[in-house]
């Protein structure tokens, strides 16, 4: 099976993909085409937010005009989204994108896809195919049934194909479906299949709480198996939380070390402290801490210390009165209410 650290590896602008690079977060504009600005200012705040990689659709010769503003107000790789008309990819090309995302058995004749291709080539700007268990080719849809894990597949190596005719292989495959299960059993497929990066996604995942579950349980799931590339947790929502909630799910599964990782207990009857209402504002007030430590916020000072014995440090409380502590050894007690702002204090001297 291929893995990230086997795959091919593509460049989109100064940004690595595949062959063993980080896994890289992505989002996508939603604003309207015809709005520069507003596109711009999202785009600005995506940067912010940590994403790497950011679309942007090109439904016509107009939205063109998107790409030089917006590569000359954010430093990520900008991937032109283009739909059926070859044209728009060549001058998003020509524009200066830094990657385009479309599916060469959709613009038409060889002719066409040939001169998407050479575009792409002179500029060093890799291809993602995008395979979508709604639009898949009528004749892979006769022949499976429906839109199968070997159907999504099949139309990923017919995609490539058509490119690797004419000796491109700058591709970035994906293969994306609102079905979890679909979408995780193609991605295996394809790993054993395809020599390319992936790009993981549940397209159509929907609002903010489900798509985030479905998200994390598809994507998360092959990134533990080594699959995948890049990512994108697709949200019906403002694309900033798209950016939050990959950037967790990284952290989560130990994929990145930017920032604090935070374990906490579920509460239970021994429970006497607001642990709920603690551990949120540990959370928040802690956010921006760019410390690569583990700190536990337990409830119980009788268990939380040896519970949480691998974070680097702790607060367990009970009683009107908490412990501080690291390792699973005690450091002091200290009044609840001051808890917080003495693991604040512990935390920005740790490893000094």
């Amino acid at each position: 099976m291929y893995t990230n650290n086997l795959t091919k590896q593509v460049k989109a602008g100064n940004l690595l993909i595949g062959g063993g690079a980080p896994i890289s977060i992505q989002s996508m504009l939603n604003v309207k085409a015809d709005n520069i600005n507003g596109n711009v200012e999202q785009a600005k705040k995506l940067e912010e937010a940590g994403c790497e990689i950011i679309r942007v659709s090109v439904p016509d010769m107009n939205a063109v005009s998107l790409i030089s503003a917006l590569k000359e107000n954010v430093s990520v790789p900008i991937v032109a989204d283009i739909h059926f008309d070859y044209k728009l990819a060549i001058e998003s090309v020509a524009a200066g994108v830094d990657k385009v995302r479309i599916n060469p058995g959709n613009i038409g004749s060889d002719d066409k896809v040939k001169a998407v291709v050479t575009a792409c080539k002179t500029a060093g700007v890799p291809i993602r195919i995008g395979v979508n268990s709604g639009s898949l080719e009528k004749n892979i849809l006769a022949k499976y049934g429906s839109p199968t894990p070997e159907a999504m597949v099949e139309s990923g190596l017919y995609h490539i194909s058509l490119l690797e005719k004419f000796d491109f292989n700058d591709i970035v495959l994906s293969l994306k479906s609102s079905n979890t299960q679909r979408m995780y059993d193609s991605y295996v497929l394809a790993a054993e299949k395809c020599p390319y990066p992936l790009h993981l996604g549940v397209t159509e995942a929907g609002t903010e709480r489900m798509g985030i579950i479905k998200s994390s349980a598809g994507i998360g799931g092959l990134l533990l198996r080594g699959i995948g590339a890049t990512i994108r947790i697709s949200l019906t929502d403002d694309p900033v939380l798209e950016v939050k909630a990959a950037k967790d799910l990284l952290k989560a599964i130990g994929f990145r070390n930017d920032g604090i990782k935070f374990v906490s207990c579920p509460t239970c009857g021994r429970t006497s402290i607001d642990l709920i209402g603690l551990a949120k504002a540990a959370e928040q007030r802690f956010a921006n801490i760019d410390k690569n430590i583990t700190v536990a916020i337990m409830g119980c000072a009788v268990n939380g210390p040896g519970e949480a014995r691998e974070a680097d440090l702790g607060i367990a409380g009970g009683n009107g009165c908490g412990l501080l502590f690291s390792h699973g050894e005690i450091i002091r007690k200290v009044p609840e209410e001051n808890l917080l702002d003495a693991l604040y204090e512990e935390i920005l001297k740790y490893g000094e």
